[in-house]
């Protein structure tokens, strides 16, 4: 069962019941420990976090009255003794113990790599299914709800890398399985959001063309192709004008993924 939730708000529901602090400081306190977990994070790393800027004096006894809280509260909940439970407290720092199942953000990137090598093996169906759940898990971006520092700004980056990554493996996995007609909505949605993300761009020409819809696809291109020119002054990459030409003479196929550039 899930007890951290970082994928969205920041949540801890042990036992089904949340537990989550109210006070910004604390929730983004745990949020880090979250993103390190499993892993010693010193003092020094939550005082970076909460006070990047201008430290106070008291910052090391901040830190421990938050560590003492959150501590506090999964005893409450029954989850330890005083010198147990997930919180560990090591010289000069924490480490928050997450059981395997427990986090959103690990099982999401576990059910990603299974995607991935069902996808890389073959098996469309199973990488489709593995990847859709993943992605399920995503209830808005990661630590929504908390003030971030640096550690968790670049932590945030990397799982929405993570998660668009996972976007394309599902899309791929579906055009596989002849889900085109169904994709088109997703990937017009995610053309918008990313003008000049040449995957997602190349992918909507490839569904739109194998629905039929050879103006549409060719439109798609044309935007592409001006707007790489009046904003970076390129042109696509080959693989993209190869898609092109292919739409041109009715040559597309699910093989023109691997033009696509990753």
């Amino acid at each position: 069962m899930l007890t951290w939730h970082v994928l969205g708000t920041v949540r801890m529901t042990p036992g089904g019941h949340d537990l989550t602090p109210t006070a910004p400081k604390v929730r983004q306190t745990l949020a880090l420990l979250l993103a390190r977990r499993n892993t010693f994070v010193p003092v020094t790393a939550f005082v970076e976090e909460l006070w990047p800027e201008r430290p106070p004096r008291s910052a090391t006894g901040v830190v421990q009255t938050y560590a003492y809280q959150l501590r506090k509260t999964l005893q409450g909940d029954g989850r330890g003794p005083a010198d147990g439970g997930p919180l560990i407290t090591r010289p000069q720092g924490y480490l928050l113990n997450v059981e395997h199942g427990e986090c959103d953000a690990a099982e999401f990137t576990t059910l990603t790599t299974k995607g991935r090598a069902a996808l890389a093996a073959g098996d469309h169906a199973t990488a489709a299914d593995l990847l859709g759940r993943a992605l399920a898990l995503w209830d808005g971006p990661p630590f929504a709800d908390v003030p971030q520092g640096p550690a968790l700004q670049g932590h945030a980056l990397l799982l929405e890398e993570l998660h668009l990554q996972a976007r394309e493996l599902r899309i791929e996995a579906d055009l596989r399985l002849g889900r085109h007609r169904q994709l088109v909505g997703e990937l017009k949605e995610l053309a918008c959001a990313h003008p000049l993300h040449e995957w997602f761009q190349g992918t909507l020409i490839i569904a739109l063309q194998r629905c039929g819809r050879r103006s549409e696809a060719l439109q798609v291109y044309q935007r592409l192709r001006e707007r790489l020119r009046d904003e970076l002054g390129l042109d696509p990459s080959p693989g993209l004008q190869r898609i092109r030409q292919h739409v041109l003479t009715d040559q597309i196929s699910l093989a023109d993924l691997g033009l696509l550039p990753r």
